[in-house]
């Protein structure tokens, strides 16, 4: 679908003009990522309802190990995909990411570089649409978004679920360097080093100076300097 000649309009404030859920036309999307750990096994949920609250679709997915701001981008790129797909053209999003929601705004710089080829694929998107708001909403006003990410995790974690239960408590997990859902073997993995490397973390990645490389499955402590 190629891009409209008109942009959508990006609501940034809530004394701005608003739709309503119920207007003619405008599909409601609440739509959450996390991950237990950051970077670390993560997905993302999103509930989409019609102008008249019906409801449309439920979409979740495990993403392996990310961070948490790349699930919270990909849950949106999701709701764009469904919306664009069935036609949808009017289309609010409520997410609890402050960060996505300023970025995609313009409130806020993109400066990760991992999240400003998700941040440009969904302004590609939201060029196809006819009008499209987004605003922030408090993590208890998102809780189905919520619930089907954290149940994609789940899923991911091999965790049980069962139909019609709340979903597991979030567990507190390690970020593995690996992109697995399982962890690494702790007997195989490389024994400590008596040498001490120097680095720096950016956007949940640790970064080692001086051109070195830990094999896969070694842990690392930070000492803040």
């Amino acid at each position: 679908m190629s891009p409209r000649s008109t942009s959508p309009s990006l609501f940034a404030d809530t004394s701005l003009p608003r739709a309503s859920a119920k207007d003619p036309g405008w599909v409601t999307a609440h739509c959450d990522g996390g991950a237990r750990g950051n970077p670390g096994p993560s997905g993302y949920g999103a509930v989409l309802t019609g102008p008249s609250g019906e409801p449309l679709a439920e979409l979740s997915e495990f993403l392996g190990i990310r961070t948490n701001n790349y699930a919270e981008y990909s849950g949106l790129l999701a709701v764009l995909e469904y919306a664009l797909a069935h036609n949808h053209l009017r289309l609010r999003v409520v997410s609890d990411s402050e960060l996505m929601v300023k970025q995609i705004q313009g409130k806020y710089r993109v400066n990760s570089p991992d999240l400003k080829p998700l941040w440009q694929e969904a302004k590609n998107r939201i060029a196809c649409l006819e009008a499209f708001e987004i605003s922030h909403a408090l993590r208890h006003k998102n809780k189905d978004a919520d619930r089907l990410a954290n149940q994609a995790m789940d899923r991911g974690m091999k965790r049980p679920h069962t139909p019609g239960q709340p979903a597991p408590a979030p567990l507190k997990a390690t970020p593995y360097p690996t992109k697995s859902s399982a962890p690494p073997d702790l007997d195989a993995r490389p024994k400590p080093s008596s040498t001490m490397l120097r680095g720096f973390t950016r956007d949940g990645v640790v970064h080692i100076l001086g051109g070195a490389t830990l094999p896969d499955g070694i842990f690392v402590k930070i000492i803040p300097e």
